[in-house]
């Protein structure tokens, strides 16, 4: 509880300077406007005060019991957050045999790009083939060659 007067009481000190000596503290901490605004000195000193004396008024009215129950439920949060899993990522390999469609041609030596859908989601990869291949054309991916290119062949129908 003596912390919390003492962030309260400092926090009313630093309002006090900053209201006296506003422009000559800002100067001294000035980092190219980042004190501006939500940051500024007056800002903090008063969340610093306001924090040191809800601290003191919750922690004399309630005893323990509001630290322990505001701990046990950020434990339990905690816990959940923890253990909420996700899909796979996908890999290279997840993208053979994904179906795209060329959205700049494909010259025979050289690369193109295509968008393939992976995981449901449009990617843009630069994209080589053995044969030229034009824009608008479908395409499956034979191999992944690097994260970021892929083999295709045209689609035969």
């Amino acid at each position: 509880m003596t912390i919390f007067l003492g962030l309260g009481l400092a926090g009313v000190a630093l309002l006090a300077l900053s209201l006296l000596f506003g422009n000559l503290l800002e100067g001294l901490f000035d980092l190219g406007g980042l004190l501006d605004g939500w940051l500024s000195l007056p800002v903090v000193a008063g969340f610093v005060s306001m924090l040191g004396f809800t601290g003191t008024i919750v922690l004399g009215t309630t005893g323990l019991g509001a630290g322990a129950a505001a701990g046990w439920l950020t434990w339990k949060l905690s816990r959940a957050l923890m253990r909420d899993q996700t899909a796979a990522t996908p890999r290279g390999d997840d993208l053979v045999g994904a179906a795209g469609s060329v959205i700049t041609a494909i010259p025979a030596q050289g690369y193109g790009e295509v968008l393939v859908r992976v995981a449901g989601q449009p990617v843009k990869l630069a994209a080589k083939s053995k044969v030229p291949v034009m824009r608008g054309t479908e395409t499956w991916v034979e191999a992944a060659l690097s994260s970021t290119s892929v083999a295709v062949r045209p689609v035969e129908r």
